[in-house]
């Protein structure tokens, strides 16, 4: 009988993340938070959304926003091409896609492998949501917290 991935996940003495890259870095985060990885598809716009939703999706009959994480990160706005993915995740109870460059790894790491963020981090905003870094195999990898990335208030908006 084969254990289910939810199942596995709990009873492993890591924890499961998916990394993925933004522009010339690369975040991870819980993959438990994570309900699917698709093909980018181009988004229609809403008015009045931030800057950085590029609007929503269809996907399989729910409206989808796609938000650009390159530009709420505060890095350059990315600029979709076919090569992009669209990783959905749950962040609370909204589901949001989260365009990405490409999803590169699925880690399984224990905690003492998560280093402090650095205090020269030069924004509030980046302190909220950068919950440590791992430096796995010459990698530098972010880890992140997407509830603090989406505040309910920008959560209800978009």
């Amino acid at each position: 009988m084969t254990m289910t991935y939810a199942a596995k996940n709990l009873t492993t003495n890591g924890r499961e993340l998916i990394a993925f890259r933004v522009g010339d870095q690369e975040f991870c985060v819980n993959i438990m938070l994570v309900r699917e990885i698709r093909g980018w598809t181009p988004a229609t716009s809403m008015p009045h959304a931030p800057s950085y939703v590029l609007g929503v999706i269809n996907l399989r009959g729910a409206v989808l926003p796609i938000v650009d994480l390159s530009a709420r990160l505060g890095m350059k706005p990315a600029e979709p091409t076919v090569r992009h993915v669209i990783i959905v995740a749950q962040v609370k109870s909204q589901v949001v896609g989260l365009l990405v460059d490409a999803v590169s790894d699925i880690l399984t790491i224990t905690d003492d492998k998560i280093q402090p963020t650095p205090d020269v981090i030069s924004s509030e905003f980046e302190k909220s949501f950068a919950r440590g870094v791992l430096a796995i195999e010459g990698r530098m990898i972010c880890l992140i917290e997407l509830e603090a990335i989406f505040p309910q208030e920008e959560r209800e908006a978009a």
